[in-house]
């Protein structure tokens, strides 16, 4: 901490300790010019009693000002009689007018607003009388010019440093006032900011749930399209296998439940990882969705084709993956549900937006009996549209009963890097 003193902390010793020095100094000047000056002993008896009468008054000031206020009413009274001894003290020596200054300095601090400028005429008339020659009164006309001319230069002075004064108080009060609002402004945004880390905090708990619940649906998507399809292929597989009397046929379908078994296993691997399908490894997505029509066909038995329209592009690993899984999820609800002979897979390359139409001439069904998502109803259509929002995409079902079933999934072409 600095030791030094601050401006208020000076003009209040001034305030103090001033008018004592003035005054001392004023004395000794009024002594030793008193035979330049014409001053009588009967002024030098005046001009004694009336330094006493200052001092008094100072000491008199000293002990009463701790206990007011600025501007109360002792101190309008403790500035007009200093004023009127000053005066007096001017007529019997002008060199008093040393003393006499003070009223220029305090005034702010003991009138109110109203009554500066009263007060600082009456100094500058002190001043302006001490200051034209030959005491007071003027003894002559030419004093009185003098006196008109220096009390026009202090009333001048007075007047340009009071309207000096009131602006820089009028810019002290705006520089108060916007201290305040800033301080006031700063609370609020202290208080919004503890607002803000609380709202953030819950936010980040809120976030990471969101997060646990979203990979919670993604693995049971994943393991939907991936397990569940690959234990109902077995069972298929198997069920087909034990119904036959040919032991070539009964062989051929045992080895595609063991192929399904092992494409079923490594799948879920991949969804645990969050990797992308294995077929996306070695093909793009047309090649992916020709081998997964041909081998569901195969598999089933249903008639299925499958078109390539527009100019193939490399897709976004999560766009191509997300159709690759739209594709089989509707082509085993075809398969267990439909009673299809006839399926069609139509992947569709347009300006900024790629769309996957899987149709079949099934029994088709009320889309308006289906269960809610995530009843009793699996991950079916529902997986299929959370799978398109995820990547700004949108599903939709056309079907009736008796007329087939159309799955349209449409999403942004998104390149791969």
């Amino acid at each position: 901490m600095g030791g030094g003193t601050t401006v208020e902390q000076r003009w209040g010793q001034f305030y103090r300790y001033g008018p004592y020095t003035l005054l001392c100094v004023a004395s000794l000047m009024a002594v030793l010019s008193a035979g330049l000056v014409g001053m009588s002993r009967g002024d030098g008896y005046a001009a004694g009693a009336l330094v006493v009468a200052a001092c008094t008054l100072q000491v008199w000031w000293g002990r009463t000002r701790p206990k007011v206020p600025a501007r109360s009413p002792a101190a309008r009274v403790y500035y007009v009689l200093r004023t009127l001894i000053a005066f007096a003290l001017c007529w019997c020596n002008p060199f008093f007018s040393i003393y006499a200054i003070v009223g220029y300095f305090d005034v702010g601090e003991l009138l109110p607003r109203r009554l500066m400028r009263a007060g600082l005429l009456c100094t500058a008339a002190t001043m302006a009388g001490s200051q034209s020659g030959g005491g007071m009164p003027p003894a002559s006309l030419t004093n009185w010019a003098a006196f008109g001319a220096l009390f026009a230069l202090h009333s001048s002075l007075v007047l340009v440093f009071g309207n000096l004064s009131d602006r820089e108080a009028e810019r002290t009060r705006h520089q108060s006032e916007t201290i305040t609002e800033l301080e006031r402004a700063n609370s609020r945004l202290a208080q919004a900011l503890e607002e803000n880390a609380g709202l953030h905090a819950q936010l980040l708990l809120q976030a990471r749930e969101a997060g646990v619940a979203d990979e919670r649906r993604r693995l049971a998507a994943e393991i939907h399209d991936t397990l569940a399809q690959g234990l109902t292929g077995i069972i298929a597989q198997l069920q087909a296998a034990t119904s036959t009397a040919d032991p070539a046929l009964a062989g051929e379908h045992l080895d595609r439940a063991a192929g399904l078994a092992r494409h079923s296993l490594g799948e879920a691997r991949r969804s645990v990882q969050n990797l992308v399908p294995a077929a996306l490894e070695h093909d793009d997505l047309p090649g992916a969705l020709g081998k997964t029509v041909t081998r569901w066909a195969e598999r089933t038995g249903v008639r299925a084709e499958f078109t390539v329209t527009g100019s193939v592009e490399p897709l976004h690993d999560e766009v191509g993956a997300t159709l690759l899984r739209i594709a089989q999820e509707s082509l085993a609800n075809t398969a267990r549900h439909a009673s299809a002979t006839r399926a069609g897979v139509t992947l569709s390359y347009m300006d900024g937006e790629i769309t996957l139409d899987v149709r079949d001439d099934g029994c088709g069904f009320d889309p308006a009996a289906l269960p809610p998502p995530g009843g009793t109803g699996g991950f079916g259509l529902g997986g299929m549209r959370a799978r398109a929002e995820r990547v700004a995409g949108r599903v939709t079902v056309e079907a009736e009963p008796g007329l087939g079933t159309a799955v349209s999934a449409r999403l942004p072409l998104v390149r791969r890097v």
